[in-house]
C-alpha cells in the first residue's frame, strides 16, 4: 500500500543524483563548523566562503543536482525548523509594549530600505532583501526571502553579497553595541532589549547579551526569537504581493499563496505552543536546522561566482549600512524616551 503512494525507485535514483553535491556540501559545512569553533569565526560566513571556493563543482559534473538540492530544498527545510524555536507562551511573556516595539521596528526598517533603496540603485526585490536581512534575522531572514523572489540572473549574487554583509555587520554589532548600551545608560532590561531588536543574527545576539550578564543574554535572545517568529508574517505578506504582482505579467507562473516552508515554520510554531515538548526534541531540532541551514548557504557559495558578488558595489554597501543605522537608531531612542517592561 505505501509503495504504491510513494515510488521507491523514484526516491532512490533521486538520492544517487544528489548524493554526490550534498555529501561535498557536508563537508563544507563541517569544515565551516570546525573553523567556527576553533577560531570563533562566523560559522555561516565560513560555510558560505568555502562553498564560494568550490564553485567550479557547480558548472558541470556529478555534484550540480546535490548542490542545487542543497541551495533549495535543505534550505526550506531548515528554516521551517526554526518554528520549534517560537511559542505564543514566549512572545506573550514580553509584554505588549516591547512586542509592539520590535515588530514596529521590524516593519519600518522594510519600509526604510524599500524606500532609499531606489537613492542607492537598487530595485525592491534587493532592497527587500537587505531590509529583511537586517530586521528579522540575519542570514536565516535572507534565504528566506530569497527563496519567494523571482529569480534572475542576479539573485544568487544578491543572496550571497547580503548573507556576507548582514553576518559581517552583525559581529561588529556584537562587539560596539553592548559598549554604546552601557555608555548611554540603559539599564540591564534595557541593553537586553537593545541587542535583541538590533543585532541582525541569532548568535552574535547571544555573544552580545552573555557578554554583559546573564540577565542580559536572557533578554536579548528571547527578544530575538520574537524577531525570528516575525519572519513568517513578513514571507506571507511578501509572498501575497509577489504572488499579485507576478499574476498582472506572467499569470502561468503564478507563485503559491504560501510557501511550503512558512506552512511548515508555522505549524511547528503552533505544535510547539499547544504541546509541551521535550527539551531534547527542541535542542535536536535546533541543531539539525542549523545544519540545514549552514550546508544551504555552502550551497549557495558554491552557486556563485566571487567575480559576480564583487560586481554588487559600493552603493550595496552604504544600503545595508543605512538600514543597520536606521533599526538601530530608531529603538534606541524609543527606549530611551518610552517606559517599557519586559511582562
Amino acid at each position: 500500500m505505501l509503495t504504491s503512494i510513494i515510488d521507491i525507485d523514484a526516491l532512490v535514483n533521486r538520492g544517487r543524483e544528489v548524493a554526490p553535491g550534498f555529501m561535498v556540501v557536508i563537508l563544507a559545512a563541517l569544515a565551516a563548523e570546525f573553523v567556527a569553533t576553533h577560531y570563533n569565526a562566523p560559522a555561516m560566513l565560513m560555510a558560505l566562503l568555502f562553498g564560494i571556493a568550490l564553485n567550479f563543482l557547480s558548472e558541470e559534473g556529478k555534484c550540480i543536482k546535490g548542490i542545487e538540492f542543497s541551495a533549495k530544498t535543505v534550505l526550506r527545510f531548515g528554516v521551517a525548523l526554526l518554528g520549534l524555536r517560537i511559542s505564543v507562551d514566549m512572545i506573550s511573556s514580553l509584554g505588549a509594549g516591547v512586542i509592539a516595539l520590535v515588530a514596529i521596528g521590524v516593519v519600518l526598517t522594510i519600509g526604510f530600505g524599500l524606500f532609499v533603496g531606489r537613492f542607492f540603485g537598487h530595485g525592491p526585490k534587493f532592497s527587500f532583501l537587505t531590509a529583511g536581512a537586517v530586521a528579522i534575522c540575519g542570514a536565516s531572514a535572507a534565504m528566506a526571502i530569497a527563496a519567494i523572489l523571482p529569480r534572475d540572473d542576479k539573485s544568487e549574487q544578491r543572496l550571497i553579497f547580503t548573507v556576507v554583509g548582514v553576518t559581517m555587520l552583525s559581529t561588529v554589532a556584537m562587539i560596539l553595541y553592548p559598549i554604546f548600551a552601557q555608555f548611554i545608560g540603559f539599564s540591564d532590561q534595557q541593553i537586553g532589549v537593545f541587542l535583541g531588536a538590533t543585532i541582525h543574527d541569532v548568535a552574535q545576539v547571544v555573544g552580545a547579551g552573555f557578554s554583559v550578564s546573564e540577565d542580559v543574554g536572557e533578554t536579548a535572545t528571547l527578544i530575538k526569537l520574537f524577531r525570528v517568529a516575525m519572519l513568517a508574517p513578513v514571507v506571507v505578506v511578501a509572498s501575497l504581493i509577489i504572488r499579485n504582482t507576478v499574476a498582472a505579467h506572467e499569470p502561468s507562473s503564478r507563485p503559491p499563496i504560501l510557501p511550503t516552508f512558512v506552512i511548515g515554520f508555522v505549524l511547528l510554531t503552533a505544535l510547539n505552543s499547544m504541546v509541551s515538548l521535550p527539551a531534547w526534541l527542541l535542542d535536536t531540532a535546533t541543531s539539525i536546522s542549523r545544519w540545514a541551514l549552514l550546508a544551504a548557504i555552502a550551497g549557495v557559495g558554491m552557486k556563485t561566482a566571487l567575480g559576480q558578488v564583487v560586481k554588487v558595489g559600493g552603493a550595496a554597501i552604504g544600503l545595508i549600512v543605512a538600514e543597520t543605522l536606521f533599526i538601530g537608531v530608531f529603538i534606541a531612542i524609543a527606549l530611551g524616551v518610552l517606559p517599557l517592561s519586559l511582562g
